[in-house]
């Protein structure tokens, strides 16, 4: 008992070792390039972000979700920057987010959160662009969330709330967006005691539009799609496939009822490719099972974008 004990616990040190080394390995491969890129990235989307609140949203008393929502809603009450209470709103959220999400999205939060208050104290002065809030958060709402988009992508945020998502996610039945939707419709009603209820029904526009830019700037327009086709002529989809597309993958597998084994033809696609691919599948094997699933991000491989 006592050996295996002993042989259990070697081997755990081994998978711990192993996981510190390529740690180690990938701080060591990340040049001082990397962390200024992602820097920049951090200033630029906290710049964006900063002129779609002050000369859009928050001159029309038009408010993002989130931690943003809540502070520019505690500006508007006490007349004090709004970067004060974007700093210290999200301070309880970094302590969560350091103990279950990690050290390296805590930092680029910080960056962008200092970032994003002193852009604000900047662009505070200009005069706002529209003085329709419709149109403030139609635009201002885009704007806002092509910066947001680009801090994300640094692997930042500006929204505590969403650390709450991620943790309270592992936690229970609901998913991160639906936690997300559901805190927000607290905050966004808050807009409706705080300046009145059309602001409050402009604001929930302006949530969605930069939700949507956020996913625009996060997935990108030109969406791609896995397709997996069970067929009893995988060789020759494989061959025909691999003239239209740029890579097949074929997987073997066996079928769950009778067996048999299977050859399950796989590749990556994009949008504007996935109507001929199913047409070419379909006039090879009217049989075939084809399955379609959205892709919110690809590393490495041969794919690339077609150009039409």
């Amino acid at each position: 008992m006592s050996e295996t004990k002993k042989s259990d616990d070697s081997i755990s040190e081994g998978k711990i070792n192993s996981i510190n080394k390529v740690a180690v390995q990938l701080r060591k491969g990340r040049k001082l390039k990397d962390y200024v890129i992602q820097i920049v990235q951090l200033f630029i989307g906290a710049s964006i972000a900063s002129i779609g609140l002050e000369i859009f949203l928050v001159p029309n008393e038009v408010i993002d979700g989130g931690v943003v929502g809540l502070a520019i809603m505690a500006r508007y009450i006490t007349d004090l920057p709004f970067g004060v209470f974007l700093v210290a709103f999200n301070i309880p959220f970094l302590f969560l987010a350091n103990k279950h999400i990690g050290k390296n999205f805590v930092v680029s939060t910080i960056i962008a959160i200092i970032m994003l208050s002193i852009c604000s104290e900047f662009a505070h002065h200009f005069p706002k662009a529209t003085t329709d809030p419709f149109l403030a958060a139609i635009f201002g709402g885009i704007i806002d969330g092509i910066g947001v988009g680009l801090i994300m992508r640094a692997g930042g945020s500006l929204d505590g709330t969403e650390i709450v998502a991620i943790i309270g996610d592992k936690h229970s039945p609901f998913s991160v967006g639906e936690i997300v939707m559901f805190i927000n419709l607290f905050i966004l009603s808050g807009a409706g005691f705080v300046f009145d209820w059309d602001q409050a029904m402009y604001s929930l526009v302006a949530y969605f539009v930069i939700a949507k830019m956020i996913d625009v700037v996060t997935k990108g327009l030109d969406e791609t799609y896995a397709i997996m086709i069970v067929s009893n002529n995988p060789r020759e989809l494989k061959d025909v496939l691999n003239t239209v597309i740029r890579g097949v993958t074929l997987l073997h597998g066996e079928g769950g009822y009778t067996g048999d084994p299977k050859e399950i033809v796989y590749c990556v696609v994009n949008r504007l490719e996935v109507t001929k691919i199913k047409d070419i599948v379909l006039s090879i094997d009217e049989h075939a099972f084809v399955t379609v699933n959205a892709v919110h991000d690809i590393v490495g491989g041969r794919f690339k974008k077609s150009s039409h």
